[in-house]
């Protein structure tokens, strides 16, 4: 099990602990960061479902179920992040929902009929598997219609992305030192 938590912050769930996974294969939002999307966007999730991509301790799907969203997801790849991720969900609520998948691939097979935020945390260190991360997000945001009412990307402040990725539009950029989050619509 492991030594280090991180809590939700706010709503019906304010308080709960979650496990988080090696920092060897995930790399936990930090405080500011969340606490930054929630504030600004908290009243949006009410009704929609909540897509958290790369998962690790699915601090950002259980919180946005914690403040209204109607379901939420989190997709983890590594296995040891994955078990780690479901034991949290198991101990909070049915609606969420953890996916042991590539979040690339899993995203169209739950894309069905609500409205959609997306939330993609890819990796920021470059390592097996991800190197072109960031390219197949620009793909994968190509791809999306209008039931994805909001597209936030976690990322690394030294990547820039263009003001206009398929059907979305940059709203705005909020820089936090090394991770920047870029919200589309």
């Amino acid at each position: 099990m492991s030594k280090f938590f991180t809590t939700i912050n706010s709503g019906i769930y304010k308080g709960k602990k979650l496990a988080l996974p090696s920092s060897s294969t995930t790399r936990p939002t930090k405080a500011i960061v969340k606490g930054s999307f929630f504030d600004t966007y908290r009243y949006d999730l009410r009704g929609k479902v909540f897509i958290e991509m790369f998962g690790g301790s699915g601090s950002m799907a259980a919180e946005a179920l914690s403040n209204g969203a109607k379901k939420a997801y989190a997709i983890e790849k590594d296995r040891d992040a994955f078990k780690l991720l479901s034991s949290n969900f198991s101990l909070i609520s049915k609606d969420l929902v953890a996916i042991n998948g590539d979040s690339f691939k899993e995203i169209p097979t739950l894309l069905l009929g609500d409205e959609y935020i997306l939330y993609i945390d890819p990796p920021f260190n470059i390592r097996d598997g991800f190197n072109d991360v960031y390219e197949k997000v620009i793909k994968l945001i190509n791809s999306l219609d209008e039931r994805v009412v909001l597209v936030t990307i976690e990322h690394a402040s030294s990547v820039k992305f263009e003001e206009k990725i398929g059907k979305f539009s940059l709203i705005k950029s909020k820089k936090f030192g090394l991770t920047t989050l870029t919200y589309y619509a």
